[in-house]
């Protein structure tokens, strides 16, 4: 399958030399700890030193930056390379399977769950596991996984220290003793999400999302269609990655009939099994504990209905007779054991010939919601149209599951670094019918007309639509549940070969005449992006930028645009503070890939500022600061109000061009902490005196 790729904004920054080793581009959470491992292994090294990797006493490479948790700093716990565990340890022996996974102590099942639907397809399963990898031929003691990231694929390199305790895995661990793929895995998603930690608890959808680039729904079983094996079965034929789960009792504890609650499971097939007394619709699940299966019919060891079907059909199964996590039941069973799934809609090819996967054709488009430009709000603010539109063309209807001759589609909008930033935008979906001539929908066009299919505002960081519409020209409309909210997005959007949605460009008549400033105000006001690479080599020291640094960057990229002269009010301490929030190495510099990252920030940042500066003064009215703050993304009381008026305002009560960025990058960075330590999202947090030390004293 091609894809079809769509930018919508403003393109990245362009490459410089790479000077510095890429890391991966989603910020580690947990960051207070990253050199507590290097501290542990080599006592020796450097402090100052920058790289990602550093080598050991042993010759072995030892990522510094991998974030601990309090379980693998206990005391029992040691840190040990799988050649430590066992004598001749094996990336993958006779091949990955989703037998391969057995779950620790942490209770992520869900990632687990992710993994063994992955490990179904191998074509899948290599793109995030590179199999050429060995402890043999090469091996510098770390390796080296891919993740799907808002649209595209990041690598995530580590090194093999795993936590032990009586030199057994205290985490994921595979049943073969030495094969370690799968910890290997574990360790690396948890690098991608800030650590083990960040782990305990979580969501199918969200791994296998970032183990496939797939777009994720999840589902009610009651609310399955009657001929729920036909769904199940339409669903795996276009390559979805299905989990289940039993939502009532208490965590884990299993029911009756050995089904666990709130414990993710992977269904893997559907079958049309022979039987002494004709067919039935079998399921097929995985619970990646691999073991504590079902016991009610159609179970391995209790089971009496295997026996009216005959062994050439089990063998074709692939049936095992034993308690190892897999096994079969029947669909009216499935429904009433569990009651979500989670599916997640591939927008790969799979390469298997064997495979007989039909996928989706895959668009994707990126966005932003920019205050007083393009973030109109919903249909009840009085500004939608602002907001990005989408021409939706539908031409191809179904060739085999609607006698209706409609389309099927599946929309998925995702607000794009959630988890980083700490900030949830409520985002939703609006499918109108297009004009009979123009493909932009005018105010009053969206005034006379409802839309014919819309998906409900949510906090989660991706809103899905799936359904049908008959063929025809429609408009899809992203957008945020409150006016003027900041925010980036991707919509993504899976069709039958032969449809097709492309971005819709707004008219400039007469008769909307408020759409007339730049559509990025930070473009008057900041060097181009290419100009920006130019003044960081200058700048900058080897590709290291210090405050010192950024302080004389900043200065003239400010002096050369609309919002010259504010750079007066820029201070050391100001770049300082900078920096400090978005180092992620601890040495209080930044490489060029944190500065890229700095920079998106103020470019955002900057739009903000100008929007709501209305007298182009340069500076914030106090009763401006807050509006200008929700347009971040950020809402604050009052009381914190009423601290910025004390700590980050001039005497005359007005915050500087460059405070308010300084406010905004220490607002955010605060949350993104907060949110680092509140993994279960209770509101509180509870923190060591050392930690508490480390979050305010490098700030």
């Amino acid at each position: 399958m091609k894809k079809s790729w769509s930018v919508s904004s403003e393109s990245s920054l362009p490459p410089l030399e790479d000077d510095v080793e890429s890391v991966c581009s989603d910020e580690l959470l947990g960051s207070q700890s990253r050199r507590w491992l290097t501290d542990l292994h080599n006592r020796d090294l450097p402090p100052e030193s920058a790289d990602v990797h550093t080598v050991g006493r042993d010759g072995l490479l030892v990522d510094i930056h991998f974030p601990l948790g309090e379980l693998e700093m206990h005391s029992g716990v040691t840190w040990k390379r799988p050649r430590e565990i066992c004598p001749s340890p094996q990336f993958i022996v006779n091949g990955a399977s989703r037998l391969d996974v057995r779950q620790g102590r942490l209770n992520d099942c869900w990632l687990l769950s992710a993994i063994t639907s992955l490990a179904v397809h191998p074509s899948l399963l290599e793109k995030v596991v590179p199999v050429e990898q060995s402890f043999k031929d090469g091996y510098n003691g770390s390796f080296t996984f891919r993740f799907w990231q808002y649209g595209q694929w990041e690598e995530v390199k580590i090194d093999d220290l795993l936590p032990t305790e009586g030199n057994n895995l205290i985490y994921l661990s595979s049943p073969e003793k030495h094969e370690f793929w799968s910890s290997l895995l574990e360790k690396a998603y948890a690098k991608l999400k800030g650590g083990y930690r960040a782990l305990d608890m979580g969501f199918p959808h969200e791994a296998m999302v970032d183990m496939t680039g797939g777009v994720a729904e999840v589902l009610k079983t009651d609310l399955l269609p009657r001929d729920a094996a036909a769904f199940l079965r339409y669903l795996l034929s276009k390559g979805a990655l299905i989990n289940c789960a039993n939502c009532q009792g208490s965590l884990e504890q299993k029911n009756e009939l050995g089904i666990m609650y709130r414990h993710a499971y992977s269904l893997t097939a559907v079958e049309k099994v022979k039987t002494a007394h004709g067919t039935v619709d079998l399921v097929r699940i995985l619970n990646p504990w691999g073991d504590t299966e079902w016991e009610g019919p159609w179970s391995d060891l209790k089971g009496p209905e295997w026996n009216t079907v005959s062994i050439e059909e089990q063998k074709r199964l692939d049936r095992v007779n034993r308690e190892d996590g897999e096994f079969w039941m029947s669909v009216s069973d499935f429904r009433q054991q569990f009651e979500v799934i989670e599916v997640c809609y591939l927008t790969d090819t799979l390469t298997e010939p064997s495979s007989g996967v039909l996928p989706w054709c895959y668009m994707m488009h990126h966005g932003n919601w920019v205050p007083s430009i393009t973030a109109g709000g919903s249909p009840h603010s009085g500004f939608f149209w602002q907001n990005p539109q989408f021409h939706f063309e539908l031409s191809k209807v179904d060739s085999d599951r609607d006698s209706k001759k409609t389309c099927s589609f599946v929309l998925a909008l995702m607000q794009k670094h959630q988890r980083r930033t700490g900030i949830k935008l409520t985002i939703g979906l609006h499918i109108y019918k297009a004009h009979p001539t123009n493909t932009y929908l005018s105010p009053e066009d969206l005034g006379a007309v409802p839309p014919v299919l819309q998906a409900p505002y949510s906090s989660r960081r991706e809103v899905v639509l799936r359904d049908s519409l008959p063929p025809g020209h429609y408009v899809i409309i992203p957008s945020t549940a409150e006016l003027n909210q900041q925010g980036a997005f991707l919509l993504r959007v899976l069709t039958e070969q032969g449809n097709k949605a492309t971005p819709v460009h707004k008219p400039m008549p007469q008769d909307i005449s408020s759409i007339t400033e730049v559509s990025f105000p930070h473009l008057a006001a900041l060097p181009s992006l290419e100009a920006i690479g130019q003044l960081f080599r200058k700048h900058s020291n080897k590709m290291l930028c210090k405050p010192v640094h950024l302080h004389s960057l900043l200065t003239e990229a400010i002096q050369g645009g609309v919002l010259a002269g504010s750079e007066k009010n820029l201070a050391l301490e100001h770049c300082k503070s900078l920096v400090v929030l978005m180092d992620t190495q601890g040495i209080a510099q930044l490489n060029w890939h944190e500065f890229q990252s700095l920079w998106d920030k103020i470019r955002r940042w900057t739009d903000i500022f100008l929007v709501f500066d209305k007298n182009k003064t340069q500076r914030l009215e106090y009763q401006e600061v807050t509006p200008a703050l929700k347009a971040a993304g950020i809402t604050v009381d009052e009381l914190v109000m009423q601290l910025v008026g004390l700590r980050y305002t001039e005497p005359d009560l007005t915050i500087s061009y460059p405070g308010f960025l300084y406010l905004l990058m220490k607002l955010e960075s605060m949350i993104h902490k907060f949110q680092a330590y509140d993994m279960v999202g209770m509101g509180t947090i509870t923190v060591s005196y050392k930690q508490w030390l480390h979050m305010t004293m490098y700030n």
